[in-house]
């Protein structure tokens, strides 16, 4: 018996069900978390293998672009005053690379061996866990975080040099998924071209470019983007952001703001934060009137000690004082001059070395930067001790005489 003869009904209902198959959207299926071990070894296309992604608020320099199975990192000013980016395709380890990306590096993730060339990148690979997965560094001396410390005392973490002088060699023998480095835009500084000259692959980090405190510490989102650890990541800034800006508001309404100079004197030349810096807006944010607000730099300002003293004679406190001295005799000793200082008289010198290591390594500049909450309740436990009266100094300590 042959088969009906579908009737018009029959036929329209069929291609109305064809063109709803052929139109409708695609569905993702997301993960419940992302990846942050091994690889994927059912590759779908339809999964979103990133379902905790991040999101950049406060740094300025980078950019993140998700896709089912592969982030386009975008770092955009890896030194002041760049005129060129850098692009990451960051892919799902065991699905495959997209194509279209021909002048990005391509790193499958989560990564498992890094090499770092600041310490400032220690500490976010610290609280997000993996620190572990640390096999080299610049220069060991200057690391204050303990469970890398750890790490080179056991052999595990190696000395690779830096700048020009780096050990490609060694590098290579490493063999890291990943080298994190900065750069200052200077041949003799920068390690990064003669390691992509070498094919490692290199990831700019530009965490110190920010100007503003917390999107220094927000970088530890772009560490966490090689991990897969976004979710992390997210949470360890959203305590440290809750925590600033609590403080912020504490200081907010001070009947007084005490005026306050910064820096020291190099080979003749007197270093400052300029009224634009990062270190400018936390002492704003103390509560402080910094005597070189009204200036502009972003960076740091070169002047002389006559000019200095002509402005900050008569300021009330000087921080971040040079970070080997440790009486005011050490101060009177370099040079005469400092005793004219109202601070050097008063005794309100506050030098950022209470966590220099045995090496000249200073977690103010290593941890710090990842917690200027805790820079920000030490200067304002300085300049406002009713505020804070139960707050024990962490990186800062007072000068005095020696005893």
């Amino acid at each position: 018996m042959q088969n009906p003869k579908p009737n018009r009904f029959q036929w329209i209902t069929s291609l109305l069900l064809c063109l709803l198959v052929l139109t409708a959207p695609v569905i993702v299926v997301a993960q419940a978390t992302n990846i942050t071990d091994g690889c994927v070894t059912d590759y779908d296309t339809a999964v979103d293998y990133f379902p905790d992604k991040a999101e950049f608020e406060y740094a300025t320099g980078v950019e993140v672009e998700y896709f089912n199975n592969y982030k386009v990192v975008t770092v955009l000013q890896p030194w002041p005053g760049a005129d060129t980016s850098y692009q990451y395709v960051l892919v799902q380890c065991g699905t495959p690379a997209p194509e279209d990306y021909p002048d990005a590096q391509v790193i499958d993730v989560p990564i498992e061996r890094i090499i770092s060339m600041s310490t400032t990148f220690l500490p976010p690979l610290d609280s997000l866990g993996v620190a572990d997965t640390l096999v080299g560094v610049d220069e060991t001396d200057f690391v204050s975080t303990a469970s890398v410390r750890e790490r080179i005392d056991s052999g595990e973490v190696v000395e690779l040099g830096g700048g020009a002088e780096v050990n490609v060699e060694l590098t290579l023998d490493l063999e890291p998924d990943v080298v994190m480095t900065d750069s200052f835009g200077s041949p003799e500084y920068d390690e990064h071209p003669k390691l992509l000259e070498a094919g490692l692959a290199v990831v700019m980090n530009a965490d110190w470019v920010e100007i503003e405190p917390l999107g220094w510490a927000e970088w530890v989102k772009f560490m966490a983007l090689f991990y897969n650890r976004e979710a992390q990541a997210t949470a360890l800034f959203n305590d440290v952001e809750a925590h600033y800006h609590e403080l912020v508001a504490l200081a907010a309404d001070v009947s007084e703001r005490p005026t306050v100079m910064t820096g020291i004197q190099y080979d003749g030349i007197w270093y400052t934060s300029g009224g634009d810096s990062y270190f400018a807006q936390i002492l704003e944010d103390a509560g402080a009137d910094y005597l070189w607000a009204d200036d502009s730099t972003m960076g740091s300002l070169s002047l002389d000690l006559e000019s200095v003293l002509e402005r900050a004679a008569d300021a009330d406190y000087w921080v971040n004082a040079n970070q080997f001295w440790f009486s005011l005799d050490d101060i009177a000793a370099e040079d005469e001059r400092y005793t004219e200082f109202a601070p050097f008289q008063n005794q309100t010198i506050y030098a950022n070395n209470a966590r220099l290591n045995e090496f000249g390594g200073n977690d103010y500049y290593e941890s710090g930067a990842s917690n200027p909450d805790m820079i920000l309740a030490d200067l304002i436990s300085i300049f406002h001790p009713d505020l804070l009266p139960d707050h024990e100094l962490l990186f800062y300590q007072q000068l005095q005489p020696a005893e």
